[in-house]
């Protein structure tokens, strides 16, 4: 399988490349072309991973790649940088977040709706191994009352504020806490966001704390029954993009998205949210 990424200033990318040219764990799958970011990074990469071909717009890539990963920081690019390939039917992984709108999100969806392409948009900690397990003790325990995650975040962010990194804790409160999302309220002190919420039958309290310049707090999620807790801390290792980028390599080989659409939106709704009704 043939992949085209676009928009290459993340780290994800170099993951990416690691694990699909470097230590060829994608079962044949690999990075054969870039588009977007620097020049000195690509060439940088290309050497990396043996990569065929930087091509100038990443519309030069149709017809050269069989699926697409949209990798850009900035979630307000992904929309212009997805469509053209969900219009040609290819599967598409956006990284998180889909949008940093909510209007753009749904312009999204539609067009792989409308061409029947493959559409897959999460943050890679929902699918960490910490995760799965943090899912399955809660789900022994039975109905979740409350979930709480917490990670840092920072709303002045030149990648789309609160999104660029928010989206990490939204997604495993998400993940935890399926159903209708109800009113959010967002409130913030100088260092830290809560934004609260009913999803389905569940309270969700995410918390998002600015790092500062050397540290920021670690990712954490809980989740509360009527006579239990389970939580855990999210480390992220060297391994920690691997599950997710296997998630999307299954969906391009099978045609069927891991995630509903609805749960595409959610994380998008939520942070939409906290970005518009952050006080001053």
């Amino acid at each position: 399988m043939r992949i085209g990424i676009i928009g290459t200033e993340s780290s994800h990318v170099d993951h990416i490349v690691d694990h699909l040219n470097v230590k060829a764990l994608g079962d044949g799958a690999r990075v054969v072309a870039l588009s977007g970011g620097a020049s000195r990074r690509n060439e940088l990469l290309r050497a990396k991973g043996a990569v065929e071909r930087i091509v100038d717009e990443p519309t030069d890539l149709l017809g050269l790649v069989d699926a697409v990963m949209v990798t850009d920081r900035d979630g307000g690019l992904h929309r212009a940088h997805a469509v053209p390939f969900l219009q040609q039917g290819l599967p598409v992984f956006v990284d998180k977040p889909l949008a940093c709108d909510v209007a753009d999100a749904e312009a999204i969806i539609a067009a792989a709706r409308a061409h029947d392409a493959p559409l897959t948009s999460y943050s890679a900690l929902r699918w960490l191994p910490d995760t799965d397990a943090l899912a399955a003790e809660a789900a022994a325990q039975g109905a979740a009352q409350v979930v709480v995650a917490s990670g840092p975040a920072d709303p002045d962010s030149p990648y789309g504020g609160v999104f660029f990194y928010g989206v990490h804790a939204v997604d495993v409160a998400l993940r935890l806490a399926p159903g209708a999302l109800g009113d959010i309220r967002v409130e913030r002190s100088a260092t830290a966001i809560t934004a609260t919420a009913v999803a389905g039958a569940t309270r969700v309290v995410v918390n998002l704390v600015r790092p500062t310049e050397t540290a920021q707090i670690p990712f954490h999620a809980m989740v509360v029954s009527r006579e239990a807790i389970a939580q855990r801390t999210l480390p992220l290792d060297d391994h920690y993009l691997l599950p997710g980028l296997q998630t999307f390599l299954r969906m391009a080989r099978t045609g069927t998205p891991p995630l509903s659409y609805d749960d595409l939106l959610r994380p998008v709704r939520f942070l939409h949210e906290v970005a518009t009704t952050l006080p001053g």
